[in-house]
């Protein structure tokens, strides 16, 4: 007997992708593109990526967790991957490989953002391009996000052992 091609593991699975894949691209674009609220007067470098770069730096500096230097090269590469993860993600090509890159990266973020809020940290939380003051809702969106990458990325190792529906032999 086949089972059905669509069960609560395969939709799980594709809406994981298509949230998770689009807000990783969406962070990703708004690091990079979103103009610096705080260089308003300044019509010129409003929309300079080095600019929200920069400021991105500022933001995960102000998480007093690695070194400025080390805040640089998050800030010049988190995006770029964000980006490049979030569209594999979308694409489903090797979905079990990105899904576990992805939830690593939600649980690394839902640590790192629950640690400064534990301390009541007064910091912009630098998880899109426009500031965003970090509260308790923050945690909530990305407790769940975490949450369903972690569904998500199960859910894919599951199904995996087993044949999809459309490609299986047919038993006569």
């Amino acid at each position: 007997m086949q089972s059905s091609p669509l069960n609560l593991r395969r939709a799980t699975i594709w809406i994981g992708r298509l949230v998770l894949g689009g807000v990783f691209v969406y962070a990703g674009f708004s690091k990079l593109l979103m103009p610096n609220t705080h260089l308003w007067p300044m019509f010129v470098l409003r929309f300079s990526i080095s600019m929200n770069i920069s400021s991105f730096a500022q933001q995960v500096e102000s998480y007093r967790m690695i070194s400025p230097e080390a805040a640089q090269l998050v800030a010049h590469t988190l995006p770029f991957v964000e980006i490049v993860l979030g569209l594999l993600l979308l694409i489903g090509w090797r979905l079990r490989i990105w899904a576990t890159a992805i939830t690593a990266i939600m649980v690394g973020f839902l640590a790192v953002v629950t640690r400064a809020y534990l301390l009541h940290m007064d910091i912009n939380c630098g998880c899109f391009g426009t500031p965003e003051k970090l509260t308790g809702m923050t945690i909530v969106r990305d407790g769940a996000l975490s949450a369903l990458a972690v569904l998500m990325t199960v859910f894919a190792f599951l199904e995996a052992r087993k044949p999809h529906p459309w490609s299986a032999p047919e038993k006569a």
